[in-house]
């Protein structure tokens, strides 16, 4: 029971060659690789400027340490600026009406290189896992009358959080108008029992608490995201832009993501060609090579949630390898335990939600799942190894 509530491509032919040069550079994958001279140890790329108060991306030229995981891309790691403008004042599609100022200030942070995922988890990935370890998600035990004191007994059923159109237009001032707790609901069962994750193999897996997500990614043999990997990531080398295509929600006329179109929570038209949730990688990759990264299913992230993070972290100049707070406080919310979602999901609406723009920020208490949220997994340089030695 849940709580209501492409990496760059390698060089070649001369560029291969540069490391080798004196002050040689080359522009590949529309970013500026600044090489030093003499042995290629620790070659750097940077992007070719910053926006507006973003300052540039500057990526290592490191090589992986071999060939990518099977799903997975290689991320090089480097400086950026993370975070976000306030997207009320933007003037951009999407704006939304929320200042979301836990996205400020804009600041400097690295971080290591990493393989991530290209896709968000899928229902046959998922599949695959309790399989194999007969794990059982949240959402699919029954609760227990300890944790939720007072509530009747008819109603400790196992289920999960289900996204539920509302008749006519409703204020957007609560989201409970349009969830409602479903018996039976889990990632076997998206929208409740009569559902069946066997049509949606491809479909990233919902319903999942941060558990269940660390879960897969242990016995992956990866790890969660931090919120600094999520973000580097997403922006695909690119510095400041609000989505990874640019700065509007459509170019054109073609929506780049799975979100929602139309009278919010009434009816999704599926102008962009999905009502609800898609299969994974129906959108364009970023530069990196991610799918998804704004729309379809939030993410979590390791990141404990703090609305203060970003001015904690901003003072340290450069913040290497932030991995959160030791705690949890949302100010809104402060009983309860949450860890940050990152991407947006197919509900977000400039009417409602913007927080597919990369910079901002989501949150989700840690035993909750819905049908909009799900995950995806890195793997460190380390875990690779440890990986290739274990299958000799």
């Amino acid at each position: 029971m849940t709580k209501t509530k492409p990496a760059p491509p390698e060089p070649s032919g001369i560029a291969r060659a540069l490391p080798w040069l004196v002050g040689a550079a080359a522009i590949i994958g529309g970013t500026i690789y600044l090489f030093q001279s003499g042995s290629p140890g620790s070659p750097k790329a940077v992007t070719s400027e910053g926006v507006g108060p973003f300052g540039p991306t500057i990526a290592s030229a490191a090589p992986p340490p071999g060939a990518a995981p099977e799903g997975m891309v290689w991320i090089p790691g480097g400086e950026f600026s993370m975070g976000s403008e306030d997207p009320t004042t933007c003037g951009c599609e999407g704006a939304g009406h929320d200042p979301m100022q836990d996205a400020r200030p804009i600041h400097r942070v690295a971080v290591d290189a990493f393989f991530i995922d290209a896709t968000e988890v899928t229902n046959e990935q998922y599949a695959a896992f309790a399989e194999a370890t007969r794990y059982v998600t949240i959402a699919e035990r029954v609760p227990r009358a300890e944790d939720f004191p007072g509530a009747p007994p008819e109603n400790l059923v196992a289920g999960s959080t289900v996204f539920t159109p509302t008749a006519a237009a409703v204020p957007l001032d609560s989201h409970y108008r349009w969830w409602r707790y479903q018996p039976g609901a889990n990632w076997r069962h998206p929208d409740g029992p009569s559902s069946d994750w066997q049509t949606r193999k491809k479909h990233p897996v919902v319903h999942i608490a941060y558990e269940d997500a660390e879960a897969y990614c242990k016995w992956a043999g990866k790890r969660m995201p931090t919120e600094a990997e999520w973000e580097f990531a997403a922006r695909g080398g690119k510095a400041g832009q609000r989505f990874a295509w640019g700065d509007n929600l459509r170019l054109g006329d073609k929506y780049m993501a799975n979100t929602f179109q139309g009278k919010f929570p009434v009816s999704d038209s599926g102008a962009d060609g999905f009502a609800g949730v898609s299969p994974v990688a129906q959108f364009s990759p970023n530069a990196y090579g991610l799918y998804d990264i704004a729309g379809n299913v939030w993410e979590w992230v390791s990141d404990w949630y703090r609305a203060d993070t970003y001015e904690r972290n901003a003072v340290q100049g450069v913040a290497r390898n932030p991995q959160g707070p030791a705690d949890s406080l949302d100010p809104s919310e402060p009983q309860e335990k949450k860890r940050v979602h990152r991407g947006g999901s197919f509900l977000c609406t400039e009417e409602y939600c913007a927080r597919y723009i990369i910079g901002t920020r989501g949150k989700g208490e840690i035993s909750t799942g819905s049908n909009h949220t799900g995950f995806r997994c890195v793997m460190t340089p380390a875990q690779y190894q440890q990986r290739k030695t274990a299958a000799r």
